[in-house]
């Protein structure tokens, strides 16, 4: 079968179009046919081995355990493992896994669901690691309650589309924040204002959240509690930036020690991902409250063009590999 494969560390140039073995599904396990794959930052880290930290964590010291790319998978189940009863042969699912950039991937059967009824399996690959960010980062974390004031921060982006919708969905008055040029698609995904930050600085005080979701991950802790309430929650999404050791993830491992001293609650997002966050998504995307926005598709063998636009930060929404 055909995959995007890596054997090193490095930039998408290290990103290889070749045939490997098929996989089997093991005892727990759902073998799927691959119709689509979403294209997110964790693809860019595990490629790069970015921050050292990445390393560290178990995904390889010197070269990538894992040597196919991509996470995100949306497709058609080919077979199942003894111990699956939850999928059956010619199932459309969506969910996580290890190396959807391929025409075959196995799955852990409690990391999918079928698929939404009212989603194409592009839309669908789009959803599960953006959404399920959003949604633990607003709801989880974040404690979202109807009425609140909500700032998104990188509103045009994978995390950010979702994070407009879902904060809608739970009943907050939503502001998002982006470029110029997108300020009509934050609009569109049913931000109540949007803030261009090339125009306002929205962490100078005048206006205040009680949540605030940066999934944009560069501004220092300390101008975005200018922006919060007294009593208000910032949650932290991703790590970009900072030095080749910790990246942006020192931000979230560090702030809690802040807000020790600080009514302010100061908070990075850590989350398992689980069939439940998918579920929940699917009830909403299927109550027509949430709709993925997909900027770029690109097909298999271009993989690498995909994970380079990411990394360019253009992104409108989210990027997809196609398969079949």
């Amino acid at each position: 079968m055909k995959a995007i494969v890596q054997d090193k560390y490095g930039s998408a140039d290290v990103l290889q179009f070749r045939d490997i073995d098929k996989p089997a599904a093991g005892d727990d396990e759902v073998l799927i046919s691959v119709h689509a794959a979403g294209v997110d930052p964790g693809v860019w880290h595990l490629m790069t081995g970015l921050p050292y930290l990445v390393r560290i964590m178990g995904f390889g010291l010197s070269a990538p355990k894992v040597q196919v790319r991509g996470r995100d998978v949306a497709g058609t189940v080919e077979a199942v493992g003894k111990n699956v009863t939850r999928f059956n042969p010619g199932d459309a699912v969506f969910g996580t896994c290890e190396g959807s950039f391929a025409e075959y991937v196995c799955a852990k059967a409690e990391l999918l669901a079928i698929k939404p009824a009212n989603l194409s399996f592009e839309q669908a690959a789009a959803v599960p690691i953006s959404g399920m960010s959003a949604l633990n980062g607003l709801r989880n974390v974040g404690k979202i309650q109807p009425g609140q004031k909500v700032l998104i921060i990188g509103a045009a982006g994978g995390v950010g589309t979702f994070a407009v919708q879902l904060a809608k969905a739970f009943g907050a008055a939503v502001t998002g924040v982006c470029s110029t040029s997108k300020v009509e698609l934050v609009r569109g995904t049913g931000a109540d204002d949007v803030i261009d930050y090339t125009r306002e600085d929205f962490t100078d005080g005048k206006r205040r959240f009680d949540l605030i979701l940066d999934t944009a991950g560069r501004r220092p802790i300390s101008q975005l509690r200018r922006a919060l309430t007294d009593q208000g929650t910032l949650v932290m999404v991703g790590g970009e930036g900072g030095d080749r050791w910790m990246g942006g993830f020192q931000r979230q491992m560090f702030a809690p020690l802040r807000g020790l001293f600080a009514k302010q609650k100061l908070l990075g997002l850590m989350f398992a991902e689980r069939q439940e966050d998918l579920l929940t998504l699917k009830e909403l995307i299927e109550a027509g409250k949430v709709t993925p926005v997909i900027d770029k598709t690109y097909p298999l063998s271009d993989a690498a063009e995909a994970i380079r636009y990411l990394e360019q930060g253009h992104a409108r929404g989210k990027a997809v590999v196609t398969v079949r």
